[in-house]
């Protein structure tokens, strides 16, 4: 048996989506434990190339049960639209919903971008896909259920009371008279979840049962430890967290602690959304960047933002996963780059920063660099570790330095089969 969980150690985007589609082929069981459909994992294999934003990225492993856990918020919507999409390209995965996660209502939706706009300048970077809303509702109890679908009449006297609220909420902060009508959402409701109703059930029993029988079972993370809601660049987060700590409660699944965590993050940094981000690099540099390694948001299709490699986020990144392994990807992409920085540590008034700090901090550090010989050659056909350029080797020894954890996977190109696997 084996509990495996993959999570993000920087911003989001760090390839998440390419290691969880080559773990579970030897998986039994692979479950999204948080998040909504505000991000997406890019997937490229044999079937095709895939942007995922709530399947996890197991389906295409038919041997596997595909489970969104207790901790997602699920927009039935996006879920049945994606369900099409994948089943239109030949793909016909085994899913099941968990009873306890909560809906995404268009309401949700509406509430984001309106609360977006009246920040103006000061916006959270939002996807506007409804989701703080809709883990704010449950915070405030109100939500509903996904398993509430099942009892038809319970849902619409709850729904009905979530609307009045939500109207209330609508006129008084941001003047805006009765949006929807409850008739409007029953509507929308009993469409969208037609797709899903089989799907539902109580999936903390069927994981139980899964690791009691000695299955292969792999949490799947959206976004990455700086977007943690307790632990990211607070307020420019997601609303759920993303942490390895997190995937019993998400997932459902209590006293099988995991057997590994693998932290993942890019030879380089980016991120997507708002918020401090230290080592930015000169804009005709990240430019070039951005276009060569195909830099641009799953979800949302947004410009990534471009950096320097950086330690002292990633080092704060693994340590609060509690990683035991971690995955570097897109390293073909800084092929031909002719010198390659890595920020040490942040410079703050002229004290040495050397752990992840506040935004307080953040918003006025600089970084300090170091600086390594880049390589020519084109590595996408590497396999071996040591087949590498030395100078690519050197630079993959040096991160596992400074960031304390050991570097178990390297990935060399977008495709299952492009990874080198070290020890």
């Amino acid at each position: 048996m084996s509990i495996q969980v993959v999570v993000g150690a920087n911003w989001g985007d760090e390839g998440k989506g390419r290691m969880v589609d080559y773990l579970a082929q030897d998986a039994d069981f692979v479950v999204r434990f948080q998040g909504g459909n505000n991000a997406g994992h890019t997937v490229v294999n044999d079937f095709g190339t895939f942007k995922l934003h709530l399947l996890p990225s197991g389906v295409f492993n038919p041997k596997a049960t595909n489970i969104l856990g207790p901790g997602m918020v699920i927009d039935l919507q996006g879920l049945a639209e994606e369900l099409d999409e994948i089943r239109a390209r030949g793909i016909e995965p085994n899913i099941r919903v968990s009873d306890r996660a909560t809906i995404c209502f268009p309401f949700h939706r509406m509430e984001d971008g309106w609360e977006e706009e009246r920040l103006g300048n000061k916006a959270y970077g939002s996807t506007r896909r409804g989701i703080a809303p809709a883990y704010g509702d449950r915070t405030m109890k109100k939500a509903i259920q996904v398993g509430e679908l099942l009892y038809p009449e319970r849902l619409k006297t709850r729904l009905a009371d979530l609307v009045d609220w939500k109207h209330i909420k609508a006129a008084g902060i941001y003047g805006k008279d009765q949006p929807f009508t409850l008739e409007e959402m029953l509507a929308w409701t009993d469409a969208q979840s037609a797709v899903i109703r089989d799907m539902i059930c109580d999936t903390s029993v069927l994981l139980e049962d899964a690791a009691k029988a000695g299955k292969n079972i792999l949490f799947e993370a959206q976004l990455g430890t700086l977007r943690d809601l307790n632990f990211g660049i607070y307020p420019y987060t997601t609303s759920s967290c993303t942490l390895a700590a997190y995937a019993p409660i998400g997932g459902g699944l209590f006293g099988y602690p995991p057997t590994d965590v693998l932290a993942v993050v890019k030879a380089f940094s980016t991120c997507v959304g708002e918020g401090p981000f230290v080592t930015l690099m000169e804009e005709e540099e990240g430019n070039q960047l951005r276009e060569s390694a195909d830099e641009y948001g799953a979800a949302t299709g947004r410009p990534r933002t471009i950096g320097h490699f950086d330690a002292l986020a990633t080092r704060y990144g693994a340590w609060a996963q509690g990683a035991t392994n971690v995955v570097i990807t897109k390293l073909d992409c800084l092929s031909g780059q002719k010198r390659l920085k890595i920020c040490t540590h942040y410079d703050f008034h002229g004290e040495k920063i050397d752990r992840f700090p506040l935004n307080a901090v953040l918003d006025e550090a600089t970084p300090v660099y170091e600086e390594l010989p880049g390589w020519e050659e084109d590595i996408t056909g590497v396999r071996q570790f040591e087949d590498l350029p030395e100078n690519a080797q050197a630079y993959v020894k040096r991160i596992e330095e400074l960031i304390e954890c050991p570097v178990g996977y390297v990935s060399v190109g977008p495709e299952r089969e492009a990874l080198i696997v070290r020890g």
